[in-house]
């Protein structure tokens, strides 16, 4: 039987072009920065697909790790050619490509980002797109059109706020679903999300807007990071202000 050597070389190469990707995703997680630089930031490591080489399968495993966890969630195949999907964050597109693969068809993207979006856009993934943040004011989306809305990897430094995940409420339909993927370690490391996001993910349960399914803990989401899946379900997409 043939063996097949990597030799130092090979290993320290690519543990260099792991360096270097893992560096680009931190410059755009950067502290400080405004939401419309980091939108800035995004759209110049679009450029020439860089991002893409930077966050194939190898490094971020988010995108195909979302794609399985939504074949899970519905196993009947003419289910998921009629659901209505939100793929929020949408970057480049890899999570609508791997949602496509696994026979979800009428998936819409969402992402502040103009190079990013034109690439995602250029994949023929999504029906509609809408280039837009995700915070405090509401998108122009018509309310109870999804059944489920996705975030995979939007969650980070100056990225989507803990309140951002309330317009998610009000574009699902009831019956519907959320689903955030993110880095577990965002949850104490980013001072938006430390004791703070879950708290209020907890609070829209008690106020009856959505119900918990599940939280999963995943190895190697990103790099050598792990994720956290959430999956919850809408009950009343009515936000009571005040």
């Amino acid at each position: 039987m043939d063996t097949f050597h990597i030799s130092q070389e090979d290993t320290n190469q690519t543990q260099l072009k792991m360096a270097q990707a893992s560096a680009a995703n931190d410059f755009a997680h950067e502290p400080g920065l405004s939401k419309e630089e980091i939108a800035r930031r995004y759209s110049e490591w679009a450029k020439g697909a860089q991002y893409e080489q930077d966050l194939g399968e190898k490094n971020y495993r988010g995108p195909l790790i979302t794609a399985e966890t939504m074949a899970e969630l519905f196993p009947d195949e003419e289910v998921r050619k009629n659901l209505y999907i939100l793929d929020v964050a949408a970057g480049t597109g890899l999570v609508g490509s791997q949602l496509q693969r696994k026979g979800f068809s009428k998936i819409d993207a969402l992402e502040p980002s103009e190079g990013m979006l034109n690439l995602a856009i250029s994949k023929n993934v999504y029906t509609r797109t809408f280039q837009n943040f995700l915070g405090e004011d509401s998108t122009n989306i018509e309310p109870d059109y999804y059944d489920v809305a996705i975030i995979c990897g939007g969650m980070g430094q100056g990225h989507i706020p803990c309140n951002g995940i309330d317009e998610l409420v009000r574009l699902v339909k009831p019956g519907g679903h959320v689903m955030i993927v993110m880095r577990e370690s965002y949850l104490t490391t980013v001072e938006e999300y430390k004791d703070r996001l879950e708290p209020h993910m907890k609070e829209l349960e008690l106020d009856g807007k959505w119900e918990a399914v599940s939280r999963t803990v995943v190895p190697k989401y990103s790099f050598d990071n792990n994720g956290v899946i959430y999956i919850f379900k809408i009950k009343n997409n009515s936000i009571v202000e005040g």
